[in-house]
């Protein structure tokens, strides 16, 4: 038979066909980042927080760290909130982070091993948290999405701030992250059930508003619910979570419960009296911002993030919108319900009065989120080859420039905000070392705090049987007291469930929570060139006839340092003006030599 030219031109050009596939490039992968190797960088970053990041908040010792100590060493401090009267901080929570210093007890003794113990395994569980959420976001939505997530968690102080912190808000945030990623994986099916049950530990362990930041999954749930026909299907999830909740809330009033002595619900007391006292009793004694201080805070924490993840929601929708008009509806949805909890969370806590940094640890992972989704949209149209689009005219380098001035930016500011904290409020975690050495203190010694009250960073920094006390200063507030060490037939930690004297809930001052300077061995207190003596608060350091210093460490004068040296650090080189360099006073720890007497202004 004659072989058929047409037919061989066919398969000639079929074979050609297939060898030029073959050979023809495949477009290249998005950057992924394994997620063990994920893990050991949030670990480093968060490590380094858990042993230089200075206490920023006076709560997390006097209503977190002493109530542990009280749990775990049989002393402490006591606030207003652990009064049974007031009931609201849970011994649930606390019982958890005690378990764990109980733990550490059993490589050390050292009380100042244990501080440090349980920081670093709480910023372990942030590190596995973290890795979690975005090995779920590098499979859910995308590679770099899940890259850019870490590096605006690893890059920004905030999260310097938040990981290693003993808080119920940042508590709330270890567990949001597991919250999302049950939530946002559905590879095996909906997890519901499992993602309403990691809220409710944060909220009810935690803190109860962090609760807010589910409703935005509830919404996607019930109309996917509604949309598909699987309305029974989507309530058995909804309800199976409820129920798992409900058992959680059960096992935590218990515990409660048994600490106090009386039937009670942390959680409920907690929005009752945040809520609905009002008036000389709720939050706002303590004190009011205007609405723009998340703003100020977020920018300052977050720096270039922050304003990526504002614009999260409106470049979602000029991409799915405008650019890929071929998008699904689930697929638009799923978009904007990963973007929402960050603005619902901003939202409410910019209405509330009374404003803290801590009120914002939930949302960090939500704004990191925002910010990688705005990032990887707006590189994504940047790096358009297509002949309409302007981006596709701007050469590569540029393109290339552009990006490198935004990651080393976030990085610089970044560093020089965690920098300038360390440099500038080191000194109280740093100035009571002395007292571990030998012969220094005896059982019984007291460690006096006048002005710098709030500043004491826990017992846990104290050896065993030095007491904290407070002499008069010129703060006119409430001051925590001392949970009883009453034994004899007082059962289990009685100072839980002993009414206290001297608590109130409107920041009144009892007089009762002082002690005399005579009976203080140790004093520990600041000289900064901006805050001048007075009759309450003389120069102590000054006072060489009564006091000799153990150990000094400089500390920041932030009423005599100029704006930018308050924020960032600025290097000691002889060539930065006057005008930009930030100014020092001392943070000592003082020894009584005799008879102690108050110094003449």
């Amino acid at each position: 038979m004659a072989p058929n030219p047409a037919s061989e031109t066919v398969a000639m050009k079929s074979v050609s066909r297939k060898i030029s596939q073959k050979s023809r490039p495949e477009p290249p992968k998005p950057p992924q980042l394994e997620p063990i190797t994920a893990f050991y960088i949030f670990l480093g970053a968060n490590a380094f927080a858990a042993v230089f990041s200075p206490i920023q908040d006076c709560d997390e010792v006097f209503n977190y760290w002493e109530p542990t100590h009280y749990i775990t060493h049989g002393y402490g401090l006591q606030t207003w909130e652990y009064s049974p009267d007031y009931a609201i901080r849970s011994w649930a929570y606390t019982g958890l982070h005690a378990t764990v210093i109980g733990m550490s007890r059993l490589l050390s003794s050292s009380k100042v091993f244990q501080f440090y113990f349980l920081r670093l395994v709480l910023t372990t569980v942030c590190a596995i948290c973290e890795t979690r959420l975005y090995s779920v976001i590098s499979k859910t939505m995308n590679p770099r999405v899940a890259i850019f997530f870490l590096m605006a968690l690893v890059l920004s102080p905030g999260m310097y701030h938040a990981s290693p912190a003993y808080l119920p808000s940042s508590f709330a945030m270890y567990t949001i992250m597991l919250g999302f990623s049950a939530f946002m994986d559905w590879q095996g099916g909906m997890r519901t059930a499992q993602g309403i049950l990691w809220f409710a530990i944060g909220s009810l362990l935690g803190w109860p508003f962090a609760a807010a930041l589910v409703l935005p999954f509830i919404v996607e749930e019930t109309i996917l619910a509604y949309t598909t026909g699987e309305v029974y299907a989507g309530f058995r999830r909804l309800l199976d979570g409820a129920l798992r909740s409900t058992i959680l809330l059960i096992v935590q009033t218990g515990i409660d419960t048994f600490f106090y002595k009386k039937l009670v619900s942390v959680p409920l007391n907690i929005v009752l009296y945040n809520v609905f006292s009002g008036g000389s009793k709720g939050p706002n004694i303590y004190g009011v911002e205007p609405w723009h201080f998340y703003i100020r805070n977020l920018a300052l924490n977050f720096n270039l993030w922050f304003f990526l993840a504002l614009a999260a929601f409106p470049l979602l929708l000029f991409q799915h919108v405008i650019r890929q008009k071929a998008v699904s509806k689930q697929t638009l949805l799923r978009g904007l319900v990963f973007v929402s909890p960050f603005y619902l969370w901003l939202a409410i806590f910019s209405l509330q009065p009374h404003k803290e940094e801590r009120f914002m640890y939930p949302a960090y992972p939500a704004l990191a989120l925002n910010a990688a989704t705005s990032l990887h949209i707006l590189l994504a149209n940047l790096g358009s080859t297509q002949p309409q689009d302007l981006a596709s005219k701007i050469p590569a380098q540029v393109k290339l420039a552009l990006v490198s001035v935004f990651i080393l930016g976030t990085f610089n500011l970044g560093a020089l905000r965690t920098i300038g904290i360390i440099s500038a409020y080191s000194a109280p975690l740093n100035v009571y070392a002395p007292l571990q050495q030998q012969g220094i203190t005896s059982p019984g010694d007291n460690v006096c705090l006048g002005k710098e009250w709030y500043r004491f960073p826990s017992s846990y920094l104290l050896p065993d049987q030095v007491r904290a006390k407070f002499i008069k200063s010129e703060f006119y507030g409430l001051l925590p007291g001392e949970f009883s060490e009453a034994k004899d037939g007082f059962g289990l930690y009685p100072g839980a469930w002993l009414v206290p004297s001297g608590m109130n809930n409107e920041n009144r001052e009892d007089l009762g929570k002082h002690i005399d300077i005579e009976h203080c061995k140790f004093l520990v207190d600041s000289r900064l060139p901006g805050a001048p003596p007075t009759v309450l608060e003389p120069d102590y350091i000054s006072d060489t006839e009564n006091w000799e210093k153990l150990t000094c460490r400089s500390f920041l004068d932030a009423s005599q340092t100029p704006f930018l040296g308050r924020l960032l650090w600025i290097p000691e080189w002889p060539f930065i003006p006057e005008r930009f360099r930030r100014k020092w006073g001392e943070y000592c720890l003082l020894r009584r030599t005799h008879q102690i007497g108050r110094p003449e202004l």
